[in-house]
């Protein structure tokens, strides 16, 4: 009777350890996601302001 309340024991615990587990992926994917937001939003800034400096660039070489 011993055996079988331990390997029972075991498992919950088991089961107990791969939910701390899940919970941090699951946090840490969030935030990854959170970080990958960020970085698209930098980014389509950036190319926003280099199309823009694109822009006058191409003006000014005109009236040269």
């Amino acid at each position: 009777m011993f055996w079988p309340m331990c390997a029972v024991a075991l498992g919950f615990a088991g089961l107990a350890v791969l939910a701390v587990f899940a919970v941090r992926v699951f946090l840490e994917a969030r935030s990854l996601g959170r970080q990958v937001a960020e970085s698209a939003r930098r980014i389509d800034r950036a190319a926003q302001d280099l199309e823009r400096a694109a822009v006058s660039a191409a003006r000014a070489a005109e009236t040269l």
